[in-house]
């Protein structure tokens, strides 16, 4: 069966876009309004990096102004990360009062290309007990795209009458999907960095697919097994025992281990980037490579201390006013810290090394921020197209 085709809104800098192409999607379109995003888009297809010199030039613009209805019954699969800022942790948690809600784009979007599954993430604040009613609004929503609010309707109006539909006859009539969603831990599926997720899945009911989250391939006990038991963590970076520095905490939890997990071990900071000069001791050697140049003013305060070298990173963060001080640093063995350079932001969102991010380190910083990383996403198209390869037989 040859490349499915799909849509890939909210794109940003392209990360679920690329993992999804590398399980064998095509995008017929891509849809991003940020102009930054857009450029890095568009200078990575002309240079062919990251594998996308395929994809199709982002469409730039408000995606409310976008008409998808030529494409309906042609597409596989409908892809996007939903603008998140309503529900970030970081933000003012307005959620369906915010304008910045893209939630509604992305089931109409559903609603008129009917393609044959969807997949949609957004950050874990989603989750949080005050959004709840609005979550199952969303999952709602997204079960049945056709059933659209009234003019004048309240969202909580609107959610009701979803309610009746659903509980009514099962919602049989009309164009019905079967959703499921779960938070990821994307360090869970070998991605270096403890980043969770809400991962939205739908499938069109009329396919009749029956389809639960992949299983988890990385695990911290695996890599703790690694460190303290049986050392070879250390053994395979060529780390000195003065170097081999472990929160006390871990150290106990893996003496009380028995048998070593069946899983792979959790990808660490050192892992993805050990083998990259540092930009601050060795900036003429690092400048060799793509974006890979030292950013100074790190520095370390309560709450914000940087991410270990042997341990996932932390949760990169874009920000609401530029990058966070300390979320998007490196902490040394010693101690020191340093932020991350572009690139090594890149090698934890599992970017590949060609790929290069458009503008300053900032607004790189922010797009890596905002980021699916490439290999989470490529876990889960690669299931979803699995699934839909084999009931097209």
């Amino acid at each position: 069966m040859p490349n499915m085709r799909a849509i890939e809104l909210f794109a940003g800098a392209g990360g679920l876009g690329m993992g999804i192409s590398k399980a064998g999607f095509h995008p017929a379109r891509i849809v991003e309004w940020d102009r930054w995003c857009c450029d890095t888009i568009r200078e990575n297809r002309r240079a062919k990096a990251g594998g996308i010199g395929r994809w199709p030039d982002p469409i730039e613009g408000d995606i409310r102004e976008i008409d998808f209805c030529g494409h309906e019954g042609k597409i596989d699969l409908v892809s996007g990360g939903p603008p998140c800022q309503p529900f970030s942790l970081g933000g003012k948690h307005r959620a369906h009062a915010d304008t910045r809600d893209m939630w509604p784009e992305a089931v109409r979007v559903v609603r008129e290309t009917r393609p044959k599954a969807f997949v949609f993430e957004n950050v874990k604040g989603l989750t949080r007990a005050s959004f709840a009613t609005y979550l199952a609004h969303i999952v709602h929503q997204l079960t049945y795209p056709e059933l659209i609010p009234l003019p004048g309707e309240a969202w909580i109006d609107h959610m009701a009458r979803l309610e009746r539909h659903h509980t009514a006859r099962g919602g049989r009539d009309g164009l019905r999907y079967n959703v499921v969603h779960r938070v990821l831990n994307a360090a869970n599926h070998g991605v270096p960095q403890r980043r969770e997720r809400v991962v939205f899945v739908g499938f069109r009911a009329d396919l009749g697919i029956e389809w639960s989250f992949p299983d988890e391939t990385h695990s911290i006990e695996a890599l703790l097994w690694e460190q303290v038991r049986s050392g070879e963590y250390w053994e395979r970076h060529r780390v000195a025992s003065r170097d081999r520095v472990l929160d006390p905490r871990h150290v106990a939890r893996a003496k009380k281990m028995t048998e070593r997990p069946e899983t792979a071990a959790w990808r660490t900071v050192r892992d993805a980037i050990g083998d990259l000069p540092d930009p601050e001791t060795a900036p003429k050697q690092a400048a060799l490579c793509l974006n890979h140049r030292f950013q100074a003013g790190a520095r370390s305060y309560i709450g914000h201390t940087g991410s270990p070298l042997d341990e996932p990173a932390k949760t990169l963060k874009a920000g609401v006013h530029g990058v966070p001080g300390g979320e998007n640093m490196l902490r040394r063995a010693d101690g020191s810290v340093r932020y991350f350079s572009v690139r090594e932001s890149a090698r934890i969102q599992t970017f590949p090394d060609d790929y290069r991010f458009h503008g300053s380190w900032t607004e790189s910083m922010r797009q890596l921020g905002n980021a699916v990383p490439v290999q989470l996403a490529e876990v889960i198209a690669r299931d979803v197209s699995h699934e839909l390869r084999a009931v097209a037989g």
